[in-house]
Order: structure tokens, then sequence, then C-alpha cells
């Protein structure tokens, strides 16, 4: 993949993203930290604490049980979508022209069902690998590689 000067890219999970700027050219890509946001999600035994409810049914004595609330899966779609809600944002205000999004795949299915147009214009790629805890240079290679 040839990532153009000044493009923007977004690599992220349900927990961190990151913000790249590429200073190089189409030939060699130079990515430098633009943002970098990421949140405190503890597992989800520390999360909810209570037992799952019991719903009376039609008939007498009869209950059936509820399933369990996934705090922590709650917390990483709610923090994909505060990322779209960010590059909808830059994009609106022209912070960047181009644009490629690395997320893995939960993560990306979320992003996309949050893309403005504003944002989808200006989308190169989408890679649907997890890198968001590796280094630059792993990510520029992966660029590279797609």
């Amino acid at each position: 993949m040839k990532v153009p000067h000044k493009a923007w890219v977004l690599v992220a999970d349900g927990e961190r993203f990151v913000v790249f700027e590429s200073h190089g050219d189409k030939e060699l890509i130079d990515l430098r930290v633009v943002d970098a946001e990421s949140i405190s999600n503890p597992p989800d035994h520390v999360q909810g604490t209570d037992r799952p409810g019991r719903l009376s049914d039609n008939g007498a004595n009869q209950k059936s049980a509820v399933g369990e609330t996934d705090w922590h899966a709650i917390e990483k779609v709610h923090f994909a979508e505060h990322a779209a809600d960010m590059r909808k944002t830059w994009a609106l205000e022209k912070r960047f022209d181009d644009l490629v999004i690395v997320a893995d795949p939960r993560t990306l299915g979320t992003l996309r069902a949050h893309y403005h147009a504003s944002v989808s214009d200006k989308l190169l790629a989408e890679i649907d690998k997890d890198l968001t805890h590796q280094p630059v240079t792993e990510i520029e290679r992966a660029l590279v590689r797609h």
C-alpha cells in the first residue's frame, strides 16, 4: 500500500487508539503520532458484581433467567463509537485529506457502522488487524504489506 504524505493512519482496538500522520512519501512511510487515547476497562467480573436477574413467566412460580451483561464488551463498543466521533470531527475540520484505518475485526465493524460521509470520502483503506500494541515499525511494515 502506498500511504500518501500527510495521510492519517488510525490504529484502534476497543480500548485504545493512536492516530499517526505520514511524514514520508508514497515510497517510504514515516508515521508520527498525532493523537492517542485509551480507557481503563477492567474485566467484566470487576465491573458487574450482581447476579443475573430472573423474570416471572406466565405460569405460577415459574421464572426464567436473564443473561449476564458483558460490561467489558459494552465499554469496548462505546470506545469505538467515541473514536468514530473523533474521526468525524477531524474530517469536518479538514485536519486530514486521506485516512487509513487499522483495527481488529470487531472494532472495525463498529467503526464502519458509524462512518460519516466526510470520513468515507477520505478513506483509502481498511486493514483488519490488531496492531495497537505493536511498535511503529511493525505498523509501517503492515501498511507496506497490505
